[in-house]
């Protein structure tokens, strides 16, 4: 058990703005502000299903890639962390989601299930490759999220002001 005097809290924030410049195509400014400064710039497109014009990832192949990409960087941070030998990962994910539309209605979305398959080249045993999977979950901010249930606020700007949306 860690003494108390070695907790350490850190912050992890992330801010964006994003603008349409497309048929359905957004350009995304991504930009970490703690516990360092990274900008990053992506951007996001949909499929003549949606009316796009596919010149960049759907935004869901941007969260699938975060997730698999999460539990990936996390089981490699902590193997060195907890001293298991490790030489490569691999991870299949699946996410799945269903949608409903009735009749000319927007459609509604929920989610059905995400898995994730991982495969580590390692020599250690199972119990250590359990327990640096278990810690990697624990340290996936992207997992975390997803396991939990999650309030997102939304506002809609009128005029100089903000309301609730």
């Amino acid at each position: 058990m860690p003494d108390s005097g070695d907790i350490k809290h850190f912050e992890v924030v992330f801010d964006c703005e994003a603008r349409s410049t497309g048929k359905m195509r957004n350009d995304i400014a991504v930009r970490m502000v703690e516990p360092f400064v990274e900008t990053f710039e992506m951007a996001t497109d949909e499929g003549p299903f949606h009316g796009g014009e596919s010149s960049a990832p759907p935004p869901l192949a941007y969260f699938t890639a975060g997730l698999a990409g999460c539990i990936m960087t996390q089981i490699r941070a902590f193997a060195k962390r907890l001293r298991i030998p490790l030489d490569g990962v691999k991870v299949a994910a699946r996410l799945h989601w269903r949608g409903e539309q009735v009749g000319r209605d927007p459609y509604v979305t929920a989610p059905v299930g995400f898995s994730l398959d991982i495969d580590l080249d390692t020599t250690a045993s199972v119990d250590d490759q359990l327990r640096l999977i278990a810690a990697a979950k624990k340290g996936c901010f992207i997992e975390q999220t997803l396991a939990q249930s999650n309030t997102v606020d939304h506002r809609l700007k009128v005029g100089d002001d903000w309301i609730e949306a």
